[in-house]
């Protein structure tokens, strides 16, 4: 029997079941499947799909619908790859709906990512089978657009996975950086770091393995030696903390606030109540002192009804003008007032 005779009796049967109204209905179905887990549906929806071929057409059509599930993010491209490039490179596995490389709107230059987006959701699938792949150069990695910038490569593991190398000759590209630490474990992405205006190397790079024994046997080669130059290979995280840290300015070391002479009151704070060297007047006089002015009015007050008394100066030159005698302040310790110098 044929194929298409069998599709026919199954067609037939199919009538016959629904000609003796031993048909469900689409929400008797649906009353069935929801509390059904989604590994059963899956598995249900799989064995249909492969016993019918309308059901698996069925299905195909649902998925790839959805772009979510057909549209790729790449990065990691060379400056100047151009969006037919990217396109060319990626049609191997399948039909291209859509795809360009991103430009700077102010620039107009490339940002070094582009999109993807397949037409069938297997081409999507082929695709990230083999996310890293060399264009112009560079090794570029792509994952579903839907994963975000960093896509699957953010893990836990990834700061033991990626290697910065720095020390490199200027004549070495991404392709042979790659093909140098291939020799240590599969490589998912790596490339050396170019300037975005010159295109040139900026003598440094990164590789990221896929496995951490890989990251491991790299860092302990004694043989750091790549391309004629002597190279540094360590933890890109590493190397990312150590230059942040030389960004930091150093913590400005703490003065010891100058202290004044003892005795003398500094501005916002209270008299500290010890005496001057060679000026021995009591802190309590000082207290009574003050206490005699509790405020500027007052004291303008009280001063004004005293007899003025002439200063020093006025007599100097003479030993003591008659009826004249140096008047000194009460609780001064003896001594003369004096104006501080303004």
């Amino acid at each position: 029997m044929t194929i298409t005779n069998m599709e026919d009796l199954k067609k037939r049967k199919l009538e016959e079941t629904v000609g003796n109204g031993e048909f469900s209905s689409v929400e008797h179905l649906r009353s069935l499947l929801e509390p059904l887990p989604k590994p059963q549906l899956v598995d249900l929806l799989a064995r249909l799909g492969s016993q019918y071929p309308s059901i698996a057409e069925e299905i195909k059509s649902v998925a790839s619908a959805d772009p979510v599930n057909r549209k790729l993010f790449v990065r990691g491209l060379a400056w100047n790859t151009t969006s037919e490039t990217l396109c060319a490179t990626f049609s191997v596995h399948g039909e291209i709906e859509e795809g360009a490389v991103i430009y700077d709107k102010t620039t107009g230059k490339s940002r070094g990512y582009g999109f993807i987006t397949y037409k069938h959701m297997e081409s999507t699938k082929a695709a990230l089978k083999a996310p890293s792949k060399i264009i112009e150069g560079r090794m570029a990695v792509c994952n579903l657009a839907c994963e975000g910038l960093s896509g699957s490569s953010t893990t836990p593991d990834l700061a033991q996975r990626k290697l910065y190398i720095g020390g490199l000759s200027p004549d070495i590209t991404s392709e042979m950086l790659l093909n140098f630490f291939g020799r240590y474990g599969d490589i998912e992405e790596g490339s050396v770091a170019y300037d975005k205006d010159t295109n040139e190397s900026r003598g440094f790079g990164f590789v990221t393995y896929t496995t951490v024994e890989a990251t491991k046997k790299a860092i302990d080669d004694p043989d750091k030696t790549f391309g004629g130059r002597n190279i540094i290979v360590k933890l890109a995280d590493s190397h990312r903390n150590k230059m942040m840290q030389a960004q930091v300015p150093p913590a400005i070391p703490s003065m010891p606030y100058p202290v004044a002479a003892a005795g003398y009151p500094q501005p916002g704070k209270p008299h500290g109540g010890v005496a001057p060297v060679g000026y021995a007047y009591p802190p309590q006089a000082l207290a009574s002192y003050h206490a005699s002015y509790p405020s500027l009015t007052s004291a303008h007050a009280s001063y004004a009804s005293q007899p003025q008394i002439p200063h020093p100066h006025q007599v100097i030159g003479k030993k003591d003008a008659p009826g004249l005698h140096l008047i000194t302040p009460t609780g001064m310790g003896g001594y003369p007032y004096y104006m501080a110098k303004q």
